[in-house]
C-alpha cells in the first residue's frame, strides 16, 4: 500500500503481511482509494479538515487525507495487529504531531471531539456501521462528510443525505453529509 497523492505521494505504508483474519483486516486497495479520493476531491477541500478514521485497520484512508492537507487524523481501532500497523504508519509518515490512535471499540466510543471528515470501514455484513454511528454522535461535526465502506449499500440514518454511491467489485462506497 502506498499514499496516492499529496505531500506524501508514493510513500509506502507498513506491510500488512498476513493481517488479522479474525479482525477482518482487509485494507482498501490502492485503486479503490484513488477512485474514492478523486470523488472526494470534487466534493470537499481537505485543507484544515479534522479526520476520524473508524474501524481504521491500517489507517490508509486517514493518512491519505493527511497527505492531501487535512489538519489532523484520529484513528479508532480495537484490533491489536491493526493498532501496531497504525503506530508504524504514524512513524513512517512522520505524523505523530497530527495523528492519534485511540485503541477503542468503535461501538463504545463515548464522548469525543467533533470531526469534519469521517471514514468508516466496518467488518462487512455485520451491521456494525449503523451501531458505530450511534456511538459516535459527539464525534460528528455539523456538516461532516461520512465515507462508509461496506459490501452492501448501508442504511443511512435520519439527518444524513447521500451525496454519492459507487461500487468497486465487492466494495460499496457511500458518501453522505450530515444535515
Amino acid at each position: 500500500m502506498r499514499i496516492i497523492a499529496g505531500q506524501m505521494k508514493g510513500l509506502r505504508l507498513a506491510n500488512v503481511g498476513k493481517g488479522d483474519a479474525n479482525a477482518h483486516l482487509r485494507p482498501t486497495t490502492d485503486r479503490v482509494r484513488e477512485s474514492l479520493f478523486n470523488v472526494l476531491g470534487n466534493l470537499i477541500d481537505f485543507d484544515g479538515k479534522t479526520v476520524l478514521d473508524v474501524f481504521a485497520g491500517t489507517g490508509a484512508l486517514g493518512f491519505e487525507a493527511l497527505s492531501r492537507g487535512a489538519k489532523s487524523a484520529t484513528f479508532i481501532e480495537k484490533g491489536r495487529i491493526a493498532q501496531k500497523l497504525i503506530v508504524e504508519n504514524i512513524r513512517i509518515t512522520r505524523t505523530a504531531d497530527v495523528a492519534k490512535l485511540i485503541p477503542r471499540d468503535a461501538l463504545k466510543l463515548g464522548a469525543g471531539t467533533p470531526h469534519d471528515l469521517i471514514f468508516m470501514d466496518p467488518p462487512y455484513g455485520k451491521g456494525m456501521g449503523e451501531r458505530a454511528i450511534e456511538s459516535m454522535q459527539s464525534w460528528i461535526a455539523p456538516g461532516a462528510i461520512l465515507v462508509w465502506e461496506d459490501n452492501l449499500p448501508p442504511v443511512i440514518p435520519a439527518g444524513w443525505t447521500v451525496l454519492d454511491q459507487r461500487k468497486y467489485g465487492a466494495t460499496q462506497i457511500t458518501i453522505a453529509e450530515v444535515l
